[in-house]
Order: C-alpha cells, then sequence, then structure tokens
C-alpha cells in the first residue's frame, strides 16, 4: 500500500471525487436516498479528501458550527487507518479554526472508532435514513 495522504478539498474544483465516493458508499452501499445524501451545507462546509497516490479514496465535510459529517471511505480501503487520518486531518483544522468543540453523527457501529479519537456519545439511539445513529462531541484540549 503506498502512501496514504489528506489534503483540504475544494468543493467545485474536486466536486467529481466527492461525489464518486459519497455516492458508492453512502447510495449505493447504504441506500441512504440522494435527496438525503446532497444537501445545501456542502457549499458552506470544508471538505476534505483521502487519496492513496492521485486516486480518491476517502472523504469527510467541516461545517462551520463544529459538525464534521460524510465521512466515508471506500471498502477496499477500510481497516487500514484511513479514517483515523482522515478524522485527524480534520480535527486539526477544526482546532486550527477555534472550533474548540467538534460534532458528530456517529452510525452505532463506529462509535467505538470516534472514541478511540476522544469523541463521547451524548444522545439515545435515533435513525438517519434508516440507519441507527448516536450523537458524539469531542471537546479540544
Amino acid at each position: 500500500m503506498s502512501d496514504i495522504q489528506v489534503r483540504l478539498a475544494d468543493w467545485h474544483k474536486d466536486n467529481a471525487a466527492l461525489r464518486r465516493i459519497r455516492e458508492i458508499v453512502f447510495i449505493a452501499e447504504q441506500s441512504v436516498p440522494a435527496e438525503l445524501e446532497w444537501d445545501a451545507e456542502d457549499a458552506d462546509a470544508v471538505h476534505f479528501l483521502a487519496l492513496e497516490g492521485d486516486y480518491p479514496i476517502g472523504t469527510a465535510r467541516l461545517l462551520p458550527d463544529g459538525h464534521i459529517g460524510r465521512v466515508s471511505v471506500l471498502k477496499d480501503w477500510r481497516g487500514l487507518n484511513v479514517g483515523v487520518t482522515l478524522i485527524q486531518t480534520v480535527l486539526a483544522e477544526a482546532e486550527k479554526r477555534g472550533l474548540t468543540q467538534q460534532m458528530l453523527s456517529a452510525q452505532v457501529h463506529a462509535t467505538a472508532f470516534y472514541e478511540k479519537l476522544g469523541f463521547a456519545i451524548v444522545s439515545d439511539e435515533y435513525l438517519d435514513a434508516g440507519i441507527p445513529h448516536v450523537d458524539m462531541v469531542r471537546h479540544s484540549h
């Protein structure tokens, strides 16, 4: 496996790559309706792209209020710490922007992953697009 890197992405310039990953992971794999996947917040979000070499393999976004979302890694690259690198990059960017509290809505199966990165569950379980989720929060030190 070659070098995995995460960089800031541009919603317009990197749109095809960002959309392709989210379409594969959320719409195709997890059956999230397209109208729920694409929202007006993409325009204001800071986007991140994980790459192996030049090949886009993962994405996430950070909203101006500190919400992290749309965290997705293509299946063949799961379990290789791509998600960890992606989230660590997002957290560093959030802190750089003075967002001392980061929040996310985590799929229940992923809560242990986020707990390792400093997040704590702050809600009961609920369904989002038919998938069980919980709200999680992390405070920067």
